[in-house]
């Protein structure tokens, strides 16, 4: 575990220089999704078993053990993980939250729109809720 956080460490002081002329921080998952970043404001902070990330939009924590890869980029496109609304990394009862959240206030804050289309219809509604739990429960798209 050490030997990846200083690895991160060290690529991420030697990309420190070039970071200034991308606008997205990008980590991939171990689950092949990608969380994206903006770099305005951006502080990484790490500690034993995670990685920290602050910027204009907020405070996130990612868990080192689920970062296979971590680039800057100037692509705002993302990978998302069917299901992960609230774009954590995993898909719990907190996307059904989430989901059920946007579907009453139609804020998409915090969360992918792509993610919570749950049955593939290009549209967010109930039938995408009832989708993503019956997902949970059975592990079964």
């Amino acid at each position: 575990m050490k030997k990846t956080i200083i690895t991160m460490l060290i690529a991420l002081v030697a990309m420190v220089a070039s970071a200034e002329t991308y606008n997205y921080l990008k980590f991939t998952k171990t689950n092949g999704s990608t969380v994206t970043y903006s770099v305005e404001g951006l502080k990484l902070t790490y500690d034993a078993t995670n990685v920290t990330v602050t910027n204009v939009d907020g405070t996130n924590t990612i868990a080192l053990a689920e970062v296979q890869d971590m680039y800057f980029s100037n692509e705002a496109e993302t990978s998302y993980l069917r299901g992960d609304v609230d774009c954590n990394g995993f898909v719990d009862i907190a996307d059904v939250t989430a989901l059920i959240d946007y579907i009453l206030s139609k804020d998409p804050t915090g969360i992918s729109l792509e993610a919570g289309d749950c049955d593939l219809d290009g549209e967010i509604s109930i039938s995408d809720v009832t989708t993503l739990t019956d997902y949970i429960l059975s592990k079964e798209w």
